[in-house]
Formats: structure tokens, C-alpha cells, sequence
């Protein structure tokens, strides 16, 4: 006697092992119904002895045994005898759901002789409703175009071959997988190898498409040539490439450049403290004043503050300068700076966007780095001139009194400060410093906040040329705990982090050939930048500041 090959319940399936009986072929045979007749598997007449307990005989029709061949059940029934049944079956169709529920709670489990392995259980409905098929086709329409498939075979044929990269497998490239990543064994130099795809490119398909050379993802180890494994992305130029600048980005770079005007400005004026009436010294000092003082008692005052913010929006124009000299021999495209207007340092520096793809990591780290070294290079330089009129008796008449408190909030800029002073200017409640000295300070922090290697900052940017993406996430994180617990940046810390949240931080995208390494003075520019970073933005703490003489600790 055979055993079961397979019982179904429509629709679920239930499928074990068979050892055909004795003389028959082994293959499927239809039973209508289930009536504990020798002609039916162990299984089935067991099914149909229980649901006959439960009065749910008029279901069985449902019941499917598939334990001999269509054109024979070994008892010498004819496969005409088995399709009449089955067409009989077929007209027993209702509460089949209940008899399926009825089977399931009675937890039946085959015998001894039938195969342990778990049964296949087919899905119930349909994968997908029609909602989401919708859906689906939307993502799709609505989403960015996609790799022609035929262009994908042409390129695989003309592009790739024994000679150059042998592709071993395909993968979908992108933010939302519109490219292809092939990925295989190189055949050459890397960057031989690259141009020579990236000109045969432009010949099979013109102009259509970019070409990437990536590290390959999840690679089991180095190339056997020496560095990483690459894999070459293809996307289309129009979603790969950054859009060009609209109207209202115009509209809306103006209107934050003369908000950081007035943050600057604003500066200047609060830079006087010494000098503002009294009511408007406590309106910006006192924080149970509720009633804003007429603000015509500041006209007087603008005059005087132009100096502080001509110094301010100085070093800004500096670095943008800074990176568009850097991107102009690459033919690299900015985007127009959208300058961060802040009340505290005047401004937090300004976003500027690639509007082309970048070529290499070089490039990317020669970019990013050269803003801030420009903005740093000048505000130093107005810093140091600004101590030194301050320490001379005839520029007193140009001096502002500042809290000492104010040297303590950098550990670098503070024993300049000190070393330049001395220890008798340096500790006491105020300071008589130069207007010059207070525009330095607040540029070289606005350039040591942008260095920071987070995000999509100067310091993010040139952190993930010169080490990669993943050295960027681990430096990231640090920054970010960092600037959480206020150890850099003091009170300035929590909003430039949300700053940093809300607007940069997402990581630059790849370059056309993202695997070759910047070189080691690169790395060393870089490290050596992060470095300076971290003295600029970390405070001196109150021990080394009374020990040292930076402001009067004991006061407060």
C-alpha cells in the first residue's frame, strides 16, 4: 500500500514524502471525496473519519489526494472514473474556510511512516492587494528614471569583457536602486581601467549616462592587485546630476544674506554693552524683561558697530572665495552660499552645494578644505592684529570692554589671548579689547564649527574623501556626542548640533571614482585641521583658566 505524496485543502497545501505502492507508477490521482475507502491515503481517511465527527462531511469535496498516478490509483480504477470524480468535487465548494478552521484546531499529525519534514504551505490570497500594487506602479512612475535594460546588455557587450572588468554580477545602484552595480573581477590598473570604460561609455551610448567607480559592497577582502575591491555603478546624467539653480533659490540666498547682514550688525551693537542705555542693556540681559526698549535708542550705535560686521561677513566672502578658487581649475560647479544669519557669532557660515559631479576624492578634499583654511587664515590674522591693538595705549579710544568670561569659551584662542595680554588684563571681570580681536574670534570659530567632520560640512566632506564613508560615520557619531554633552562648543553646541541635524547631515555622494586614495599629506592636512578644531572649540575649564588667569573664576 503506498503512502501519502500529497493532500491539499484548498488553500492550503500539505505535501509529504511518498514510496509509491507496489506495481504503480508513482505520480497524482484525484479523489472527490473522502470516504475512508481504501482507495484514499492514511491521512485523508483519517481527515475524513474526524470532519465526519464534526458534521463537516459536505466540505470533503475540497479534499485533494495525490498519492498514485492521474491515469491509475492501483486498484484498477480508470483516469476517467478519477476526472468524473473530480469534476463532482469541484461543485462542493462552500465553507470550505470553516473546514479548514475546523482541521487546524484539531492539530492533526501524520503517522510514524510519513516524512517529518514540515509541510509547504501555500499563501492565502492573493501577495499583494490592490492598494498596494497601486502603490507599487506610483513608487514607480513617480521615482527617478531608471537603467534601460537594453542599454544595460550593450554595455555589459561592448564595455566589459576579459580586458578590462569581467562582470559576475548585477545589483541595483542608488538612493532608490534606479542604477545597475556590476560587480566582477578587474583585469588592469584601476584607473586605466576606469577611463577607458568611462570613454568607451560615451561612445556605445553618448552622453546618457555616468559611470562610477565604488568599493565594492560587503567584499570578502582586498583586491589581489592592491587596495579594495571596485565594482562600477551606472545611473542616468539626469539622476545623477545635481539639478541647476531655480528662481527661488535665488530669492531665498538674498533674503538670508541680508538676515546674516543684520545678525552681523547686530553683533557690533551688542559688542558696545559698556555704551547702550541702561533699558536696553537689561532687555537683552535680564530675562524677566518682557517690554522691548524703543529701538531708536540703537540708531546711535550703528555707526560704531559697522567696523565689527564688515569683519564678520569679511571672513564669510573669504571662504566662499576660498572654495570657488579650489572648484574653478577642477570645472567643478557651486551653488550660490546660503548664509546662516546667528546672533551670537554673527553667522554660522553658509551652505554651498556641488552642481556637478565630483571627479575623484582629491578634488573633494581640495574643495573642502580650502573655505575654511581661507576664512581661518584671514580671521587669525584679524584676531592677532585686533590683541595687539588692544595691548596699545593709543588705540583706547577704539576699545569695548568685554566679560572675561569670554577668553574662556576656547582653549586655543584663550592662551593667545593670555600669552598676547598678560595675566593682569586677562583676570579680571572685564576685558578692553579691539573690535578687530572680537571679528577674529567669532570667524575662526564659524570656521572651526564647519570643520567639524559631521554630515555635509566642510570638515564631513573632507573627512569622507580622504578615509571613506565609513570613517565619516565614526567620526560623525563622536561629533555628535561631543556637541550633546557641550564638551565642544560650550553653549554654542546644542544649536549649531540641531543646525547640523536639520540641514547638513546627510553625506556627500560618491564621486565618478571614489576609490582612489588622496594621498598622505592630505590625510596628514586633514587630521592636523580636526586637530586645531578641537582646541578652538573646547572650553577651558575653570581649574586651568584660575590657574592660568583667564577671567575671574571665583566670581561666579
Amino acid at each position: 500500500m503506498g503512502t501519502l505524496t500529497s493532500c491539499s485543502f484548498t488553500p492550503v497545501d500539505f505535501k509529504f514524502l511518498s514510496i509509491p505502492r507496489s506495481g504503480a507508477p508513482r505520480g497524482r490521482f484525484r479523489f472527490p471525496e473522502l470516504t475512508g475507502s481504501r482507495n484514499s491515503c492514511f491521512l485523508c481517511r483519517e481527515i475524513s473519519y474526524r470532519l465526519r465527527r464534526k458534521t463537516l462531511y459536505r466540505n470533503l469535496g475540497r479534499f485533494r489526494c495525490f498519492s498514485v498516478d492521474n491515469g491509475s490509483n492501483g486498484d484498477g480504477e480508470s483516469g476517467s472514473d478519477a476526472s468524473r470524480d473530480s469534476n463532482a468535487a469541484a461543485t462542493t465548494t462552500t465553507e470550505h474556510e470553516e473546514a479548514a478552521e475546523e482541521f487546524n484546531a484539531e492539530k492533526t499529525t501524520p503517522p510514524a511512516s510519513v516524512s517529518s519534514r514540515p509541510p509547504s504551505i501555500s499563501p492565502v490570497g492573493q501577495s499583494y492587494n490592490n492598494f498596494q500594487v497601486d502603490s507599487f506602479k506610483l513608487m514607480e512612475l513617480l521615482g527617478p528614471e531608471k537603467v534601460d535594460s537594453a542599454d544595460v546588455k550593450l554595455i555589459k557587450e561592448k564595455l566589459f569583457g576579459y580586458s578590462t572588468f569581467w562582470v559576475t554580477k548585477e545589483e541595483p545602484f542608488g538612493d532608490l536602486g534606479e542604477g545597475i552595480l556590476f560587480l566582477g573581477n578587474l583585469r588592469g590598473k584601476r584607473e586605466e581601467v576606469f577611463a577607458k570604460l568611462q570613454s568607451q561609455l560615451v561612445e556605445v551610448t553618448g552622453h546618457k549616462y555616468n559611470l562610477f567607480m565604488v568599493e565594492e559592497p560587503n567584499s570578502e577582502g582586498p583586491d589581489p592587485r592592491g587596495g579594495p575591491r571596485v565594482s562600477f555603478g551606472l545611473l542616468r546624467k539626469e539622476v545623477s546630476e545635481p539639478g541647476p539653480t531655480t528662481l527661488w533659490q535665488y530669492v531665498i540666498a538674498l533674503l538670508l544674506f541680508l538676515l546674516t547682514i543684520g545678525s552681523s550688525v547686530e553683533l557690533g551693537i551688542a559688542s558696545q554693552l559698556n555704551r547702550l542705555p541702561p533699558e536696553v542693556v537689561k532687555y537683552f540681559t535680564d530675562p524677566n524683561a518682557i517690554e522691548p526698549p524703543d529701538m531708536e535708542l540703537l540708531f546711535p550705535f550703528v555707526e560704531s558697530a559697522l567696523p565689527l560686521a564688515y569683519g564678520v561677513l569679511g571672513v564669510l566672502l573669504f571662504h566662499e572665495v576660498g572654495h570657488f578658487l579650489a572648484a574653478f581649475p577642477k570645472k567643478v560647479k557651486l551653488s550660490i552660499p546660503y548664509f546662516i544669519p546667528n546672533i551670537t557669532l554673527g553667522s554660522f557660515g553658509a551652505i554651498t552645494q556641488f552642481k556637478s559631479i565630483l571627479p575623484d576624492r582629491s578634488t573633494q578634499v581640495d574643495i573642502s578644505i580650502a573655505g575654511p583654511f581661507a576664512g581661518a587664515a584671514l580671521s587669525f590674522s584679524m584676531f592677532a592684529v585686533g590683541l595687539l591693538l588692544s595691548s596699545n595705549q593709543d588705540a583706547a579710544g577704539d576699545l569695548v570692554q568685554v566679560p572675561s568670561t569670554l577668553f574662556q569659551g576656547s582653549l586655543l584662542l584663550g592662551l593667545i589671548s593670555r600669552a598676547t595680554l598678560g595675566y593682569v588684563a586677562m583676570h579680571a571681570a572685564t576685558v578692553s579689547i579691539h573690535p578687530l580681536a572680537i571679528a577674529g574670534w567669532c570667524g575662526l570659530t564659524t570656521s572651526a564649527f564647519n570643520m567639524l567632520p559631521v554630515g555635509c560640512l566642510d570638515g564631513g566632506r573632507a573627512v569622507q574623501g580622504a578615509f571613506g564613508k565609513s570613517a565619516l560615520i565614526g567620526y560623525g557619531l563622536t561629533t555628535y556626542t561631543l556637541l550633546g554633552l557641550g564638551v565642544l562648543g560650550g553653549p554654542l553646541s546644542l544649536p549649531w548640533g540641531l543646525y547640523v541635524l536639520i540641514c547638513q547631515r546627510n553625506p556627500e555622494k560618491p564621486c565618478l571614482n571614489d576609490v582612489t586614495d588622496v594621498g598622505t599629506w592630505r590625510k596628514a592636512l586633514v587630521v592636523a585641521a580636526i586637530f586645531l578644531v578641537v582646541l578652538t572649540l573646547l572650553p577651558v575649564w575653570d581649574e586651568l583658566a584660575e590657574e592660568i588667569g583667564i577671567g575671574l573664576v571665583t566670581t561666579f
